[in-house]
């Protein structure tokens, strides 16, 4: 089940932070593939997991403070932007892809071929970075002047301007860090197939977006609950091995799954705010 959840745990984290700053991260999907590709380019290249996950970890970090400051300056609708950068992620990776290695399709290297034997380390390595990025979010979050003036952001960012908060700033910030995030998420799905798969998030960053508001904008939350998706997803392949059913017959049981949590979250949120409105 850690094995499902770490690529989840890092997607999810990332996109509370957008959320906490006042925009929900709907390009965490493509920057995900983004890690995915640009962690096997630097494989290749440099025959180091740290370096190579390091280095995509940072272009991705830079593409999304880009397209951040790119998103303020001509004030278009953040949704749709996320939206575009997920199809542009698809086909820059595509593009890439035909030109550096002449294929479109999956790509693997003769220096993948000791990663299943190290699983168990990697494993053990990305799980300490996980929590080792909660740990310092939930600190950056709930314990420093920055996290305040961040959640102020995402909550009324006319009224934290009126505060002398710049609260563009902190926007932008929150999608450098999530793409960061992200992008380390997508290293570790390519990294434990050991080859580049177009495709391979399999909609992963979609359900990291359902996991912050069913951890309740919580960075605890945001972990307890990309457990429970990884348990479904587990419980999915066994039930298809046990069952004899097609492996297409249970695929979308995640997703599904992510949007029943997702309305009844907000179904609850909505009750809640009412009771609220309600009372003297």
């Amino acid at each position: 089940m850690l094995d499902s959840a770490l690529s989840l745990l890092f997607a999810s984290l990332g996109a509370l932070w957008t959320e906490l700053a006042g925009s929900l991260g709907i390009f965490i999907e493509g920057f995900m593939s983004l890690g995915s590709f640009f962690t096997y380019c630097l494989m290749v290249k440099t025959d180091s997991i740290f370096v190579s996950c390091l280095l995509s970890a940072l272009v991705c970090a830079a593409l999304g403070f880009l397209s951040a400051v790119f998103v303020r300056a001509s004030k278009v609708n953040p949704f749709i932007a996320g939206l575009a950068l997920n199809l542009a992620a698809g086909g820059l990776t595509n593009t890439l892809s035909q030109i550096w290695f002449g294929t479109k399709g999956v790509l693997r290297n003769e220096v993948f071929f000791e990663i299943p034997a190290r699983a168990g380390s990697l494993q053990t390595s990305f799980a300490a970075a996980a929590a080792l990025c909660f740990v310092l979010s939930a600190f950056l979050v709930y314990g420093t002047r920055f996290g305040l003036r961040l959640r102020a952001s995402g909550f009324s960012a006319a009224a934290a301007e009126e505060r002398g908060v710049d609260s563009a700033r902190y926007q932008i910030a929150a999608w450098a860090i999530a793409a960061m995030l992200a992008s380390i998420g997508g290293s570790y799905l390519m990294l434990r197939v050991g080859a580049y798969t177009p495709g391979g998030v399999s909609g992963r960053g979609w359900i990291a977006l359902a996991a912050v508001y069913l951890g309740f904008r919580n960075v605890w939350g945001v972990g307890a609950a990309a457990f429970v998706f990884a348990l479904v997803e587990r419980a999915g392949i066994m039930a298809q091995s046990a069952s004899g059913l097609p492996p297409t017959a249970l695929l979308g049981v995640p997703s599904a799954l992510a949007l029943v949590f997702y309305a009844a979250s907000c179904a609850a949120r909505e009750k809640k705010r009412r009771r609220r409105g309600n009372t003297p």
